[in-house]
């Protein structure tokens, strides 16, 4: 800021600061529009494009509207965990979901479905198989597919007198398609106490 003896034309005013910032503008816009050239720095010809996309890529069927064959003796069914991955290796997603009744209170069992859908427009996604059932009387709490494998962390109880709201027991649970089917795979660690 000018000092109140500074000469006149040394004082800034709000014109002065509106010239220098429309100047930068104008600067910065020119620096934008010189660019290198895009071509072959050989022959200055166009580069070569970049090969086109592949169509769109397929979605994963939307668990929200399977139907699964889970009794729920008129109590609604929630969808509690989901993940999608192409499990059979054929190029399309596969859904698979941890369902249980939404019996609003206590821990109901889960079952894990996998689903899929026909390319057809207006197909809606279908169980294929069932990774776990709920006479097993677990929890799903996560699921994940990476390479072509499920993997689900499930809680359960060390005998009939531990409470059906508080499982004590934790385990990794995993399935892989082969041979046209799902097989469960051992894991290197057995069910721990939660």
């Amino acid at each position: 800021m000018a000092t109140p003896d500074a000469p006149a034309h040394t004082r800034a005013r709000p014109l002065h600061w509106l010239a220098t910032a429309t100047a930068m503008a104008a600067v910065i816009a020119a620096a934008g529009l010189v660019q290198p050239a895009t071509g072959s720095p050989a022959t200055g010809s166009p580069a070569a494009e970049e090969p086109a996309a592949k169509g769109p890529q397929a979605a994963a069927p939307d668990p929200a509207t399977a139907t699964y064959p889970l009794d729920c003796k008129g109590a609604a069914r929630a969808v509690t965990a989901t993940a999608q991955g192409d499990l059979d290796g054929d190029g399309r997603p596969e859904t698979v979901a941890a369902v249980r009744c939404d019996a609003g209170s206590g821990t109901p069992p889960h079952a894990i479905y996998v689903l899929t859908q026909d390319p057809a427009e207006g197909s809606r996604p279908r169980v294929v198989a069932t990774l776990l059932d709920t006479p097993q009387r677990l929890t799903a709490t996560e699921l994940t597919v990476r390479d072509r494998t499920v993997t689900a962390s499930l809680l359960g109880y060390s005998g009939p007198d531990v409470p059906r709201c508080c499982p004590d027991k934790k385990q990794l649970a995993k399935w892989r398609w082969s041979d046209g089917k799902f097989r469960q795979e051992l894991t290197d660690s057995a069910a721990r106490s939660v």
